[in-house]
């Protein structure tokens, strides 16, 4: 496992350029597993959490990202695996359930499991309506969620954008929110805690909230860039 190999190498190259601040690092569980759910502005979210958190967090990644050919892609399937990044396959139903199974084992074993609540990077810097996965994941596992904060990263690296500017970010580790192990769960249950933890998430970052799902936002906006230029 590379983890700390880059953390320790490129972290202060990363802290350099992205200038990350943070609070509330005393609130990640010193040890046992653990949920860090925060909300999604850009790509280097992914970095500043790892460069920010005393723990190794493992995160999902697309499953594009394995399923390359040749050499390049065997060299990105080794590397993202070696960073404690593993395949989802984001259409979702059955084909997502095999990524959540290893996450839960991943929580079981005592680790660090990361996961941006929304499912996707926010279309336009507001907060939107979160996914039920973390919760779910909290129930099985009995395991509590620390929701978190990423702020200014969307400034450092808009959409589009590969080398993000230099400039200042902020990650804000909120108080864990304890759940307790209970497998007959309900989708109300389920839904009450992620809206709580989206909540947690809010009140930290000052993000506008939009009762709605990102990607289906994301799927409109398309739509109507698409109709536009048909016009």
């Amino acid at each position: 496992m590379l983890y700390w190999f880059f953390v320790k190498v490129f972290g202060p190259i990363a802290r350099h350029r992205l200038g990350p601040s943070v609070t509330g690092r005393e609130n990640i569980p010193r040890h046992g597993g653990a949920i860090i759910a925060a909300n999604h502005l850009a790509v280097i979210d992914d970095a500043l959490i790892p460069i920010t958190c005393p723990r190794m967090v493992h995160f999902m990644g697309k499953a594009e990202y394995f399923e390359g050919k040749g050499i390049k892609g065997k060299f990105k399937k080794w590397w993202f695996t070696s960073v404690g990044v593993f395949p989802v396959d984001r259409s979702g139903g059955s084909k997502s359930l095999g990524a959540l199974e290893h996450a839960r084992e991943i929580i079981e074993a005592g680790h660090l499991f990361g996961i941006h609540i929304e499912g996707t990077r926010s279309p336009d810097g507001k907060l939107y309506k979160g996914h039920t996965g973390a919760a779910r994941l909290a129930f099985e596992t009995g395991c509590p969620i620390v929701p978190t904060a990423i702020i200014g990263s969307r400034e450092l690296q808009e959409p589009g954008t590969v080398i993000p500017a230099k400039g200042r970010t902020q990650v804000i580790y909120g108080k864990p929110i304890p759940v307790a192990k209970k497998l007959d769960v309900t989708h109300d249950e389920l839904r009450e805690l992620t809206d709580r933890v989206t909540r947690e998430i809010q009140a930290m970052s000052g993000q506008e909230y939009v009762d709605e799902y990102a990607q289906k936002v994301k799927e409109q906006l398309k739509a109507q860039q698409q109709a536009a230029q048909g016009e």
